[in-house]
């Protein structure tokens, strides 16, 4: 029987010793017997390679009309316009006028129109900038204003709220006159009292008193009358304006009128 040997741990390796004993006639020969044992490395994993997203179509440019109540912060709001109402309104400028808040039912707007190139490469902190004023402006409501009319000018009911309306009237239409000129004619020719009449001169003969203020005759007052002013020759207003229009033409001014003309 033979020998115990003494046995040791082979480190590992890339080749494993094996012992195999083969008889020859009582002999034992241990042959050492090679075993490859050298893994193949299992190829590497090919990486994916991320796919670029192609960019949506841009959406065609949308059509709105304006209605009662609209704003543009509203319309920009409920359509989720990107560059809120600012955008909305750069876009549609040359309908909406200077005035943003000022917008008018029935105007046609554009929604979605396409921003120009250059707005996509501004920087980040100018974006944010902007989207800020945007969420600020939605708290503004900009609502149509309704066009004010101007406060109709008043006037005393006496010799120099009468004075000072006709010559309003006189200034509309191109007639010259003066406040002073005015009151010393009307002084002279009344002494300020509107339903004054002459019944004693020629033109009373000739069945035409002078009457009112300036002591202007029927047949002068319809001559020389200015539209919008009363009818009436005694009316105050009528009769300053339509005897002043009468002194322009024979005088040049009643501001030259200085005795009976």
């Amino acid at each position: 029987m033979p020998a115990k040997g003494k046995h040791r741990r082979f480190k590992s390796s890339s080749l494993t010793r094996g012992i195999a004993a083969v008889g020859t006639g009582g002999a034992v020969l241990v042959l050492p017997v090679l075993g490859a044992t050298i893994a193949s490395a299992a190829p590497a994993e090919t990486a994916a390679k991320p796919v670029a997203a192609s960019a949506p179509a841009a959406a065609a440019p949308k059509t709105y009309v304006v209605v009662a109540g609209d704003s543009l912060a509203k319309i920009a709001r409920e359509h989720s316009l990107s560059g809120g109402w600012k955008k909305l309104y750069s876009d549609n400028r040359s309908v909406l006028g200077s005035d943003p808040g000022l917008i008018h039912p029935g105007v046609k707007l554009t929604l979605g129109k396409k921003a120009p190139a250059e707005a996509a490469k501004k920087p980040a902190a100018t974006r944010a900038s902007a989207a800020r004023a945007d969420r600020s402006a939605r708290t503004t409501t900009l609502t149509a204003k309704p066009a004010v009319a101007p406060a109709k000018k008043s006037y005393t009911n006496d010799l120099d709220g009468w004075i000072k309306e006709s010559l309003d009237i006189m200034a509309q239409h191109g007639i010259p006159g003066s406040y002073d000129g005015i009151h010393r004619n009307i002084l002279r020719e009344s002494s300020g009292n509107p339903l004054a009449i002459n019944n004693w001169d020629s033109n009373a003969v000739a069945g035409t008193p002078s009457k009112g203020l300036l002591q202007v005759i029927d047949p002068t007052f319809l001559t020389y009358h200015v539209a919008g002013t009363s009818m009436d020759s005694y009316d105050p207003v009528a009769n300053i304006t339509a005897a002043c229009n009468y002194a322009a033409a024979k005088y040049g001014s009643i501001d030259n009128v200085n005795g009976p003309y």
